[in-house]
């Protein structure tokens, strides 16, 4: 099976080396990291800029797949991601990433379910009765994560 191309959302200052340990991985084809740098600028150029790029970003993507710290439910861009992913039925999924050891901070707290803040608005479900995250083991997240990936992908695909 080719590797699938997700797109990856998650907060930047606070989970960027977690997040690289999974691109590290190669089990998966994941979007290019934009350096903060690069980010800025987009920023800078205002809201429209960053929802362009968003969108270009989001465009071939297979699945979304939200990388879930401490802080990801209460940032903006990625509230913006999952909705936008969302409503172009794209398949998306969450995997929590507290306890994959971050070489600055060490492991941090579980987030919150970003997934809970979408009502949907035919059924006044949230959307996290319909999107899955994931939650690997305490003691071995790294390879947890590593060996399942592939399949937790393919089954939001499948269920979406």
């Amino acid at each position: 099976m080719p590797k699938r191309k997700v797109f990856y959302s998650f907060h930047y200052n606070n989970d960027v080396f977690r997040v690289q340990q999974i691109r590290n991985m190669g089990v998966i084809e994941g979007n290019t990291p934009v350096t903060p740098n690069q980010w800025e600028t987009i920023k800078q150029t205002g809201k429209k800029a960053v929802e362009k790029w968003i969108s270009e970003n989001l465009e071939n993507k297979s699945c979304v797949v939200v990388l879930i710290g401490s802080q990801t439910s209460q940032r903006e861009w990625v509230l913006h991601e999952i909705e936008q992913a969302w409503n172009a039925g794209k398949p998306v999924l969450g995997i929590y990433i507290h306890n994959l050891n971050c070489p600055k901070t060490g492991k941090s707290t579980k987030g919150n379910n970003p997934f809970d803040k979408f009502t949907m608005k035919d059924s006044n479900k949230k959307l996290s009765d319909f999107v899955t995250c994931y939650n690997p083991k305490t003691f071995d997240a790294y390879n947890d994560i590593k060996n399942n990936i592939d399949d937790w992908i393919e089954e939001a695909i499948k269920s979406r």
